[in-house]
């Protein structure tokens, strides 16, 4: 399935969205169904196969027209969004890094997330805002101290996200928090791709274009930490819960290691695309 947070008439429903560019309303094709995409994941593998059966007996009144909607974060507000630096093999060349022994985990906050089509505000005080396309995966079960060969089975699906960064911001001491965590520097989905659709997250194409042109293109295949080692190493000493947000890094070609350099500007469009997830893009606009 490919699950959304939409907003219909005022109020916002969770869905899936079909292959003939419908979303099903899940709470009114199976009103037993949770109303918010945390809860829907906190229910488990069980509540997961009713939303799978509502969406394949959908009545015609739980089905809208795409174009009738307007799509949020599929997880608007997470529990926790956590972030993984210097997790590609190129990127870790350009930026003239070694290869890091353990994974690099830094947080970002609510406040960042924004949906699809939602805009990127340039924070008045930094003219160094860079893009990173990643591709996310969300925990679909409580997760603790998970031996890494089981750890695709505590996900829930995955997703393209942009950890948007103020360079500047980001270096001005040794932890990143403050460069990473301005109001909608976390844009997120379009949808939430469920793990049984995804055969292997390992071997997908991840490429960022702005206004058109391809700035970053890479393939999951070079990440240094798979998915498997990540949960692996995080439930080691935190638990991780449902609708936890777990995003791999980025690809080379960032903005801050090209030359000249290619900060964001107002007017910018920035389109995320992983193969099997979609595209997430997002306008730039100034703050």
């Amino acid at each position: 399935m490919k699950l959304v947070t939409f907003v219909y008439n005022g109020h916002s429903r969770i869905g899936a969205l079909t292959g003939d560019g419908s979303v099903v309303d899940l709470q009114r094709a199976n009103p037993q169904l949770p109303g918010d995409m945390l809860a829907l994941l906190a229910g488990g593998a069980d509540t997961l196969a009713l939303a799978q059966q509502a969406v394949a007996s959908a009545p015609a009144d739980a089905v809208l027209a795409l174009a009738s909607v307007t799509l949020q974060a599929p997880i608007p507000r997470p529990g926790k969004i956590l972030c993984i630096g210097l997790n590609y093999r190129d990127h870790a060349a350009e930026s003239n890094q070694p290869i890091p022994q353990f994974p690099t985990v830094f947080a970002k906050y609510n406040n960042t997330i924004v949906g699809p089509g939602a805009a990127i505000v340039l924070p008045t005080v930094t003219e160094k805002v860079d893009y990173e396309a990643e591709f996310a995966f969300v925990i679909g079960r409580t997760a603790r101290n998970v031996k890494a060969e089981d750890a695709l089975d505590y996900v829930a699906g995955y997703l393209p996200f942009n950890d948007v960064s103020a360079r500047d911001y980001q270096m001005r001491t040794s932890q990143w928090t403050v460069g990473k965590t301005f109001d909608t520097f976390g844009p997120l989905g379009p949808a939430l791709v469920t793990s049984d659709e995804i055969a292997n997250p390992h071997d997908l194409d991840i490429s960022l274009t702005i206004n058109g042109e391809v700035l970053q293109s890479s393939n999951t295949s070079n990440l240094i930490f798979s998915v498997n080692e990540l949960i692996a190493d995080l439930t080691s000493f935190m638990t991780l819960e449902p609708g936890d947000i777990i995003s791999t890094g980025t690809p080379s070609g960032v903005g801050s290691a090209r030359k000249p350099q290619r900060w964001l500007r107002a007017g910018d469009v920035v389109a995320v695309t992983i193969e099997g997830l979609g595209t997430l893009e997002n306008p730039v606009v100034a703050g």
